[in-house]
């Protein structure tokens, strides 16, 4: 079995439940990246957060397809 090329440590930290923000922490960088909820996900969760931010699938994708 071959070792692994990177391992990356990441920390999530849940902000505000209620409108489903987090913050992720990744080590090596200073700033967070937020997850949240915009558009028809919002829709589906039944929240209205005063700021929208990409969902995890929007980062998904977009890491995906970059």
């Amino acid at each position: 079995m071959s070792e692994p090329v990177a391992l990356t440590k990441i920390t999530v930290i849940q902000k505000d439940t209620a409108n489903k923000i987090r913050e992720a922490y990744i080590d090596g960088f200073n700033e967070p990246l937020l997850f949240g909820v915009h558009g028809g996900v919002k829709q589906f969760y039944g929240v209205n957060p005063d700021v929208e931010y990409p969902s995890t699938l929007d980062h998904i994708v977009s890491a995906a397809g970059g």
